[in-house]
């Protein structure tokens, strides 16, 4: 990763721990070491450093994403693999982050609406199908319906407006919606390899007894 990159990363990550509203140029430029003057080589203003921000964010998850979908033995592996890479994502969001995009930073939001709607409902609809084939979900699941119901409720759980989201962590109801999806999709055969499977997962935060 280039300088520029790197910079980018290290500020993106700085947004997603204390929000964006909250953070000057200055703030910013300070925290990740650089003068304000450098900072501006590498952005025309705070809008144009959110959407790069956002715009790498988004290309990391897609390889993290993919790499998991790739390394994975069957589709529950793969959701497995997957939820743990969205978790430790999602886990550090500030709470006013998504409020800060939606409210300030538009085209940056759109970004993160647009991946949501192309790269993660593909996912899931090609993680339903692939469950079907390999016997692990129940076959008369309509694969199309399931993945726009995920991408609805993902949707709840960053809706600011929601207010079950001043109680709970985004972390926390990430994994209640994987709960009541994995409870919906799989069959025997797949809740019996899921049980197994979480037995080898460190720390995890699925129970399905």
């Amino acid at each position: 990763m280039d300088k520029h990159h790197h910079v980018i990363a290290e500020i993106t990550k700085l947004f997603m721990k204390l929000g964006i509203k909250s953070l000057t140029m200055e703030d910013i430029a300070r925290h990740v070491g650089i003068s304000k003057k450098t900072l501006y080589l590498f952005v025309s203003d705070k809008n144009d450093l959110v959407k790069k921000g956002i715009s790498l964010m988004i290309e990391h998850e897609k390889q993290t994403l993919s790499s998991a979908r790739e390394e994975s033995v069957n589709a529950i592996d793969e959701l497995i693999g997957v939820t743990k890479c969205v978790s430790s994502e999602i886990g550090e969001i500030h709470p006013s982050v998504i409020f800060d995009l939606q409210k300030y930073h538009p085209e940056a939001w759109k970004l993160l609406e647009n991946h949501k709607k192309a790269f993660i409902h593909s996912m899931m609809l090609d993680n339903l199908k692939r469950g079907i084939k390999e016997g692990y979900y129940r076959e008369n699941i309509n694969p199309e319906i399931i993945a726009n119901i995920y991408i609805g409720m993902v949707d709840n759980i960053l809706n600011p407006e929601n207010p079950i989201n001043k109680t709970l962590s985004i972390d926390k109801m990430h994994t209640e919606i994987i709960r009541y999806h994995i409870r919906g999709i799989a069959n025997d055969k797949g809740l019996t390899y899921l049980k197994e499977a979480l037995k080898n997962v460190e720390n995890s935060k699925f129970d399905f007894n």
